[in-house]
């Protein structure tokens, strides 16, 4: 078995001359991504559309790094702000309505604790998933293997080492779940400042207010 077909099937593997040729694409796409004129929209999106394995209205603010881009499946509507790093050495799986804020990194990969063993020069890669619309804070750093489920927000400057539930606000290193989100936050912004009257209408009127 290859180091390629290796690292696709989640085992150790050898970052060797073929993987290494992989990550060319990415690299020029990436560099092209990040040395774009920044209000250059359409150009953005279209480089964005062409790394990602499959996206629909992405947009990443650059600067943007990854290792293949191939290996990063975003749903609809998904946003990166400044400076987010995902190491897809494993596959990355984000859901619809996504947004990540400044400095979000993701890594799939990873190398052994013991010396030696790391020394050996094998790594891996597993898998992340993270559900929809989910928003992770600034400087949130999400860890091999994690499972995030659906409608979770993460504090800044968390670092996820376990899988987050549905319906959660978590945070902390490591991050832990603080409580669930509920009906009752619908009606405000930030903490406890409310909505005033004619945005509650306007939200309301497009189908974000509720059942009211």
């Amino acid at each position: 078995m290859d180091q390629i077909k290796r690292r696709d099937a989640g085992i150790a593997y050898i970052a060797d001359k073929e993987v290494m040729e992989q990550q060319k694409r990415a690299r020029k796409l990436t560099q092209e991504l990040n040395t774009v004129d920044r209000s250059d929209f359409e150009k953005i999106e279209k480089i964005v559309k062409e790394l990602l394995g499959k996206s629909e209205g992405a947009f990443i603010n650059p600067p943007f790094y990854c290792d293949y881009g191939f290996n990063i499946e975003v749903g609809k509507n998904f946003y990166a702000n400044y400076n987010c790093t995902i190491l897809d050495v494993g596959k990355v799986t984000i859901g619809d309505n996504c947004m990540f804020a400044p400095n979000v990194a993701i890594y799939t990969a990873g190398h052994p604790i013991h010396p030696d063993s790391r020394n050996s020069m094998y790594e891996y890669g597993i898998p992340v998933s993270i559900g929809d619309n989910c928003w992770l804070g600034g400087n949130t750093i999400v860890c091999p293997g994690v499972k995030i489920g659906n409608n979770v927000v993460i504090g800044a400057g968390s670092v996820v080492t376990k899988d987050i539930s549905d319906w959660s606000i978590a945070a902390g290193n490591p991050c832990r779940v603080i409580r669930t989100i509920t009906e009752e936050d619908r009606k405000y912004y930030y903490k406890k400042n409310e909505f005033d009257e004619d945005a509650w209408k306007d939200l309301t009127a497009r189908g974000f207010g509720g059942l009211e």
